[in-house]
């Protein structure tokens, strides 16, 4: 190093990875428009793993312009509707308030990519940056692998089944443990008798693709009958939750390294017929579950990973017959993320964000958006495309760009910042 002019180019290699990843996303797409170098270094496996363990929790968001949930009505199907915009919105702890951080140059509008437009897009599933989109209605039946952050998106091959009439379609995409293999696994659950709507499908089939192969696998029958939403991932699996009455356990498993399904421990429940409606997340490492009943809703966690005793009651919140403002307990809540103090965010079908507030034992909504809008956990990374060999990588489009990938809004606006204070005064 010259004592005369010291540069930051100076340090190692592995320094200079390491001091990038500390910075925030945005920061770190214009230290790639700096030089070669570093655009380089951002790409770099070692700077990917290292941001990765460092990346912020959030929220990647499909905002609509009507409710977005699929139907099995063929008119729901055929009416035209537009995927809308696909948004990052960073959740920020800082000194006992909660942030939500909604940057408008980490917006993406769909329509203005031609594979996207005039069709639905549901996320599907998410892991390490990567987000897996289902392009349906209209004929489509479409999978999408995309970072939202570099802007690349790939569009996956046909599948054997695809859906048509009376069929729900069930995803989930994760990584192995052992193989570090990116798989996406999807569902067809078809051949669905006409009534009553909750009949159970009479073909029950599964297909694997795993990212650079260029094609999918048939693993054969699926003995169970799952929730039609997608299933997250944690320690190498893919977690659903099964609809069969007379299954012993209620979440079903696919271990992406052995493409295997096999049941999972699920909650103890002493009167299954009263839940009505229950979802799958992921808090704070930890496999969760939501049970929502005519007057209460109850979130479970798991302890310990595989060990059903290890269930236990997170939150329990009854409905008050006095304040009829509990609307979200009549339909799907989903759970996105979880702080250390408690502080639970979740997504109200199609549109709402609601907040667990621990000291008032409550839930809260939350404005973020306009109405008609689905999400998914997720933690923005670098991780390109482009390094899943045989696949066809594309950009998406956008008619503002920034250097460095992302889009850039008209005229100076700054973030729109969501305050969620944690103390006695809320």
């Amino acid at each position: 190093m010259s004592s005369l002019s010291p540069s930051i180019e100076d340090l190692p290699g592995n320094v200079m990875a390491d001091v990038l990843s500390r910075l925030p996303v945005k920061k770190i797409i214009h230290c790639k428009c700096v030089c070669k170098n570093w655009r380089e270094l951002v790409s770099d496996s070692y700077f990917v793993s290292r941001h990765l363990s460092r990346s912020p929790p959030g929220i990647m968001i499909v905002h609509n312009r009507e409710p977005q949930m699929y139907s099995d009505s063929e008119e729901d199907m055929s009416s035209p509707k537009e995927p809308g915009i696909l948004k990052w919105v960073e959740i920020r702890d800082e000194f006992g308030n909660t942030h939500l951080h909604r940057d408008l140059v980490m917006s993406f509008n769909l329509n203005l990519t031609p594979t996207f437009r005039n069709s639905n897009v549901l996320q599907v599933g998410s892991v390490n940056g990567l987000v897996c989109l289902w392009q349906y209605q209209n004929n489509n039946d479409n999978t999408y692998i995309c970072n939202p952050i570099t802007r690349e998106y790939m569009s996956l091959p046909r599948q054997k089944y695809y859906k048509k009439g009376r069929t729900d379609i069930v995803y989930g995409f994760g990584v192995g443990l052992l193989t570090k293999a990116y798989k996406v696994i999807r569902i067809f659950q078809g051949d669905k008798p006409p009534k009553p709507a909750s009949s159970r499908p009479r073909l029950l089939e599964a297909e694997v693709y795993t990212l650079g192969t260029g094609k999918w696998r048939h693993l054969g029958h699926v003995f169970y009958w799952l929730e039609k939403f997608h299933g997250p991932f944690l320690n190498g699996c893919v977690h659903w939750i099964v609809l069969d009455e007379d299954s012993p356990e209620k979440l079903y498993a696919f271990d992406i390294d052995n493409e295997t399904f096999q049941l999972f421990p699920s909650p103890p429940c002493e009167d299954w017929d009263r839940i009505r409606v229950q979802s799958l997340g992921v808090l704070n490492g930890f496999l969760s579950q939501s049970d929502t009943t005519d007057w209460e809703f109850t979130i479970w966690v798991m302890k310990e990973y595989g060990v059903k005793r290890s269930w236990h009651k997170e939150v329990v919140i009854r409905q008050n017959i006095a304040e009829p403002r509990d609307w979200w307990m009549h339909g799907h809540v989903f759970l996105i993320e979880c702080l250390k103090d408690g502080t639970i965010f979740m997504l109200f079908e199609d549109g709402g964000l609601l907040v667990y507030l621990p000291q008032k034992k409550s839930i809260e909504e939350k404005p973020l958006l306009k109405p008609f809008f689905t999400g998914i956990a997720y933690r923005p990374s670098f991780l390109k495309l482009q390094t899943f060999e045989s696949e066809t990588v594309h950009v998406l489009e956008s008619s503002r760009c920034l250097r460095g990938g992302m889009s850039r809004p008209s005229g100076r606006r700054t973030p729109s910042i969501i305050t969620t204070e944690r103390d006695n005064k809320m």
